[in-house]
């Protein structure tokens, strides 16, 4: 059924849309779509540099004891 809509029915759609809903309710929705992407996208940044600082935090130090006191 999906594979048969084209442009003008895509245009058609959002014709019918832009009616319904208004330019105003389409804009402000569009831009919390935006705000939540931007947060997403900031989420899985900390929470790979969390990651990060864990495994480096936990990375030990495996030079021998005798070795430590040469440098």
């Amino acid at each position: 059924m999906l594979n048969n809509i084209g442009l003008p029915g895509l245009l058609l759609i959002a014709v019918v849309v832009l009616v319904l809903f208004g330019r105003g309710k389409i804009s402000s929705l569009m831009g919390e779509v935006g705000k939540g992407i931007t947060s997403f996208k900031k989420g899985v940044n900390e929470g790979s540099a969390e990651l990060e600082q864990e495994a480096s935090e936990v990375a030990k130090d495996v030079t021998p004891e005798a070795d430590k006191d040469k440098a």
